[in-house]
């Protein structure tokens, strides 16, 4: 919107214009009459003209190139002009800058989502957009906060809850143990194993809980070495090997471009693909194979895919499979024993690691695929993926 003045202010700005002509004419007539009396008074100054006039005449006729007077005439006439547009654009610009203060204070009332709409010139026109820019980072600034306050309430909501569960269950057969409420002692050792159980639960959670606000703190530092991805893959399909093979599973592993070398801390890369792998051997019904690949993308950018054949994670589930606490199947996984915080710590690690991680899941495939730099100087932009019906023959 071009910025327009009010009628009141239009009237001042006429006002002003006015009285700067009237006070520079009263100037110029008194500057005149001082000095032409100067002039008639001064035989010198008289001489001094008349020679200049003469040197200045125009062949044999007596025209005259100038007079003093008009020289004077003409020289104030430019001074004026020049005066009074400066003191009128003054003007004008305190008028733009009061607008622009009121719309801050209307802002500044509550009004968050209004913006200051009108268009100006030069460098108000850089006040503008820096105030509707500060005001936006005010806003998103503050909304992250709030954001974070309602993350910080979710957090200790869904911790309470889930280690209630578990220490109940403690308290209780501990408390039926205290009053010897049992009947043999291989009642006694069930109580015990089952209050047992439920504290490696506790522990388990709280493990989780410490390792997530760990890799979601600032200034986390990596210990980081070179490592090769292909050895780390067949390492950790190895010792997984029996547990997939109890469940009618197979791990493959399949490494292009070998050696895949790259910087990383390897415990924590570990920690991802452990957690990865173990999610397809509890999550993955019905599945047959678990697959570990790993190619290069670019010199700079290496590819890592888990997939199961298993059952498909709902399509509502995957762009929030990374919240914390967040359970695809809330019974299953408590079954199980998840904390609902494994993939949040993932990605957690990921990007420390200035890379990133995805889901993509249909019924041929459920795929966790990241990308990591080589070297830890570079950092990874993240691209959305819109395209959840990726097969593994395309990875």
């Amino acid at each position: 919107m071009k910025f327009s003045l009010t009628a009141r202010e239009k009237s001042e700005l006429f006002g002003e214009g006015i009285v700067t002509i009237i006070i520079l004419l009263l100037l110029n007539m008194s500057i005149f009459m001082i000095i032409n009396q100067e002039i008639s008074t001064n035989p010198g100054l008289q001489n001094g003209i008349f020679q200049i006039k003469t040197s200045l005449l125009l062949g044999p006729t007596d025209l005259q190139v100038w007079s003093w007077g008009g020289l004077f005439t003409f020289l104030m006439l430019l001074t004026d002009v020049w005066i009074v547009y400066w003191r009128l654009m003054r003007r004008y610009r305190q008028m733009q800058l009061r607008h622009v203060i009121a719309e801050l204070h209307y802002i500044a009332s509550g009004h968050f989502e209004h913006r200051i709409p009108f268009k100006l010139t030069g460098q108000m026109q850089r006040v503008v957009e820096s105030v509707n820019s500060l005001v936006d980072s005010t806003i998103s600034a503050m909304e992250e906060e709030r954001r974070i306050e309602r993350s910080k309430d979710e957090l200790i909501t869904n911790v309470s809850h889930d280690i209630r569960t578990p220490l109940t269950s403690i308290i209780g057969y501990l408390g039926l143990i205290e009053n010897k409420r049992y009947t043999s002692e291989d009642e006694l050792l069930q109580y015990t194993h089952t209050a047992f159980l439920k504290a490696n639960q506790m522990k388990s959670l709280v493990d989780d809980l410490f390792e997530y606000t760990k890799v979601r703190q600032e200034g986390v530092t990596l210990q980081v070495r070179q490592l090769d991805l292909g050895a780390m893959l067949e390492q950790i399909a190895a010792s997984y090997e029996l547990e997939a093979n109890k469940k009618g599973m197979q791990i493959k592993v399949e490494i292009t471009d070998a050696p895949l070398v790259m910087e990383a801390d390897a415990d924590k890369l570990a920690r991802v693909f452990n957690n990865l792998v173990s999610n397809a051997l509890k999550y993955g019904a019905g599945g047959k194979h678990i697959y570990l690949k790993a190619k290069r993308v670019t010199s700079k950018e290496l590819k890592v895919v888990i997939a199961n054949d298993g059952e498909q994670i709902p399509e509502k589930s995957l762009n929030q499979i990374f919240d914390r606490f967040y359970r695809a199947e809330s019974s299953r996984s408590r079954e199980t024993g998840g904390s609902g915080l494994g993939l949040a710590i993932a990605q957690g690690i990921v990007e420390l690691h200035n890379g990133y991680i995805y889901v993509t899941s249909d019924q041929k495939l459920t795929q966790f695929v990241m990308h990591f730099p080589v070297t830890q100087t570079t950092k990874l932009l993240k691209t959305k993926r819109t395209n959840r019906k990726e097969t593994a023959t395309a990875n």
